[in-house]
């Protein structure tokens, strides 16, 4: 899965050493905890040999899995998961979205309305306890800072963030996402995993398999893609740690970092 995860190239792996590239394969499970674990093992190791490590990456609950650990066992039942899992697979998660986003409206903004896994999690959560999924995080608290840390954000004006998103699309066309894709499931990586189901994947599979125009595929996915940058943001304008800067400031970035350090 290298073109529609916008893996380093080898030359910018050359150039700084990346870490946690290639850990699992497309069936494996992998979560925030897993995450978090095997981060604290490289995290360690580069300490102890002077190293400051950079985290990069959009996915705030795994930033926020590392940075300050995860709640505890939120409670759901079986029973209401297996059901709302059969909605799902039969109707499709739109239909479980909405109405996530009426009881949960704070959560429901930082997924996708195509993440059944999510969508029945956070359902599931709130008919076993009667609180939103959303509230369960929040009296967790995460107060504890497991590190350190400077946590940046680039940002850019919307029109210019909307056109980056649309050119870094053309770009995965340009260099294969459909045949990555078609690869991989040659290989038995059927639609069912999430891995098939992110963004970019999806998208291809839908193409190949349901036979969505090449024209609608490319259009929803920029969609698609725009729609998550918009929750991305959503979620760290939450983190009042966060500092925000144009990602051509490298003066105000170099600052930044030359401040934290000392």
């Amino acid at each position: 899965m290298d073109v529609g995860t916008a893996k380093p190239t080898a030359e910018e792996q050359r150039l700084a050493p990346h870490h946690m590239i290639d850990v699992v394969d497309p069936d494996e499970h992998f979560d925030a905890a897993l995450f978090a674990a095997q981060a604290d093992g490289v995290i360690e190791a580069l300490a102890g040999k002077g190293v400051l490590p950079v985290v990069a990456g959009g996915t705030g609950l795994y930033v926020k899995a590392l940075l300050h650990g995860l709640s505890a066992a939120i409670p759901s039942d079986k029973a209401i998961t297996a059901r709302l899992t059969e909605e799902a697979e039969a109707e499709g998660p739109a239909s479980l979205y909405t109405r996530l986003a009426s009881v949960d409206p704070v959560y429901a903004a930082r997924i996708s309305d195509q993440d059944s896994v999510r969508i029945v999690r956070a359902l599931s959560v709130f008919e076993a306890t009667g609180k939103p999924f959303s509230t369960h995080h929040t009296e967790h608290g995460f107060a504890e800072s497991r590190y350190d840390a400077l946590k940046i954000c680039l940002f850019s004006d919307r029109e210019v963030l909307y056109d980056r998103i649309n050119r870094r699309v053309d770009l995965m066309v340009e260099e294969g996402l459909l045949d990555e894709v078609r690869g991989l499931l040659a290989r038995g990586y059927h639609r069912g995993l999430k891995s098939m189901g992110s963004i970019g994947y999806r998208h291809m599979v839908e193409h190949l398999e349901d036979g969505v125009s090449w024209e609608e595929t490319i259009r929803l996915l920029k969609r698609d893609t725009r729609r998550f940058a918009k929750r991305q943001l959503t979620w760290f304008r939450a983190d009042s740690e966060m500092v925000w800067l144009d990602p051509g400031d490298r003066a105000g970035l170099v600052s930044a970092v030359d401040e934290f350090i000392i």
